[in-house]
């Protein structure tokens, strides 16, 4: 739907708003504030009526609430002051008072279209035209497929592609299509090539859903449209004991398995241009390649990167973000001075918070960062701050986990971080999680289990220095004093600095009873 008011065309379906033959940059979500004043012009919009539609019942400040209007103003040529376009009406709400003409676009006939069986339309074809590229990663998620024979659990498949479509959307550095318009798509066989020519995006998500008494199976994939392929697959399989729950569950798994699917296919992009002739963007996309390689030479060169992005843009929130969340890392894992490297942490976290206070790359940074300052409640507030903005973000689970665990609670620790592994199995943190999960049985007594879940991490990352520690400690208060000390010869070797006094002063324990056990446990294995 193309909606033309002033000088400007606002298109819905290709996310696209022109003055003149301008294309004007408008971040995603000022362009659905935008798109729902035009939408609902016919009426006084409230406060609550924006909270809900466009940040989905989310606790949003009064400051960003006018930020991103003051924002669709400017992007339509428009100010606080004259309104001509966007009225405040006081103690009421928004209106969108410009005068609005409408138009549908045809939609001409494609070959597969063509080819495929006559089938119901739920609404008319968006308009076969190549749309501008964004300058970002678009994504669409089709409706998944009903797959039981049974047309009334069409709302359940409807129901699972609409929760992914805004889980993804809390994403903010890709654009998710609307629900409306990728769901034009329903009942219809489109080439993936039309489906991203028509909609202006790189990545599309089909599944389907197949309902069998109390059971669901649940598949999903996501396809790169360039080439065709798919870049990751997965099937769920759940008991049916509560619809609504399984929903949410299946929705945050999706997205947090394609999150870094997305950017490892984004860094390749990336990768095809020199250094020098990278964005902000790419500089950060190919950063985090290295950030999730966790390694201490990766790290170095992630920083590198993040830097250098934050150069070219200062006010960046996820670049900061980033650059303080592996600062933090570096820094617990023993591979660089906790004295150099949290003053820049510590930095760059307040930084991303000021410049985007809505990123959860940017609180779950700060939450590193006050973990490590032994800020425990201020910390363990900003890890669920992070995750009310993404709750399918694994890594901020999975590091909730840890300070959960450093302040005693090791049963929530333990949950938080078998969250985090069932959020995103294929994660390139997945090691972590289960140092994460080991440390946690460590503190609860039960070393088995921790000796268990070390050797998993190892077995995912041979030179993960997390899962080298809760291995020593957990073997030698097993008595196992042979396999301590072999543990202890291999984390000699990941983390060259360690010693009792390195443990004491810098892993923020919070009980003292726990530091006492911990540091017995490496006494016990032959550090000294």
């Amino acid at each position: 739907m193309q909606f033309h008011f002033s000088d400007h065309v606002l298109d819905t379906v290709r996310r696209e708003l022109v003055r003149g033959n301008e294309r004007l940059e408008i971040e995603p979500q000022v362009f659905d504030l935008l798109a729902y004043l035009v939408q609902n012009r016919d009426r006084v919009v409230s406060k609550d009526n924006l909270i809900e539609a466009i940040w989905q019942g989310r606790v949003v400040s009064e400051s960003t609430l006018t930020s991103r209007i003051n924002a669709a103003r400017k992007a339509v040529g428009d100010n606080g002051q004259d309104q001509r376009l966007i009225r405040t009406l006081a103690r009421k709400g928004f209106r969108f008072v410009g005068t609005v003409a409408e138009s549908v676009e045809p939609a001409a006939p494609s070959e597969s279209a063509a080819a495929a069986p006559a089938a119901p339309v739920s609404a008319p074809a968006p308009a076969s035209v190549h749309t501008a590229p964004l300058d970002r990663p678009g994504i669409a998620v089709l409706p998944f497929v009903n797959m039981s024979g049974e047309p009334e659990q069409e709302y359940f498949s409807d129901g699972i592609s609409e929760d992914v479509i805004t889980a993804l959307s809390r994403l903010r550095w890709v654009y998710v299509i609307a629900r409306n318009s990728s769901f034009v798509y329903k009942d219809r066989a489109v080439h993936l090539a039309q489906i991203g020519s028509e909609l202006g995006v790189g990545y599309v998500v089909q599944g389907s859903v197949r309902k069998a008494g109390d059971r669901v199976r649940i598949t999903a994939q996501l396809n790169a449209v360039a080439t065709g392929s798919h870049i990751w697959a997965e099937r769920y399989d759940r008991a049916l004991a509560d619809v609504f729950a399984v929903q949410d569950e299946i929705s945050q798994a999706i997205v947090a398995a394609i999150e870094p699917q997305l950017y490892a296919a984004e860094d390749s992009h990336a990768r095809r241009g020199t250094p020098d002739s990278l964005d902000a963007w790419d500089l950060v996309m190919r950063a985090l390649s290295h950030y999730w390689r966790v390694t201490r030479q990766d790290n170095v060169v992630a920083q590198a990167l993040l830097e250098k992005a934050i150069s070219i843009d200062p006010n960046y929130g996820q670049a900061l973000g980033v650059l303080a969340t592996s600062h933090a890392f570096t820094a617990h894992m023993g591979w660089e001075d906790m004295e150099t490297a949290m003053p820049i942490a510590e930095r760059a976290a307040r930084a991303a918070i000021r410049a985007d206070s809505e990123d959860p790359w940017a609180h779950h940074a700060l939450a590193c960062v006050l973990l490590v300052a032994r800020r425990f409640d201020d910390s363990l507030a900003e890890f669920e701050r992070a995750l009310q903005l993404n709750p399918s973000f694994a890594l901020a689970q999975g590091f909730y986990g840890l300070a959960l665990s450093y302040c005693g609670h090791w049963e929530a620790a333990d949950l938080a971080a078998r969250r985090a592994l069932r959020l995103s199995p294929r994660d390139p943190c997945a090691a972590i999680y289960c140092g994460i999960a080991a440390y946690a049985q460590f503190v609860g007594g039960n070393y088995e289990e921790a000796i268990r879940l070390s050797r998993e991490g190892l077995r995912l990352k041979a030179d993960f220095v997390g899962a080298h520690r809760v291995l020593t400690a957990a073997a030698a208060m097993a008595g196992r004093h042979e396999e301590a000390r072999a543990a202890l010869g291999e984390l000699r070797r990941a983390q060259p600095n360690i010693s009792l006094a390195w443990l004491a002063e810098h892993i923020p324990i919070k009980r003292d009873v726990d530091r006492a056990h911990y540091l017995d446990a490496f006494r016990r294995a032959g550090l000294d």
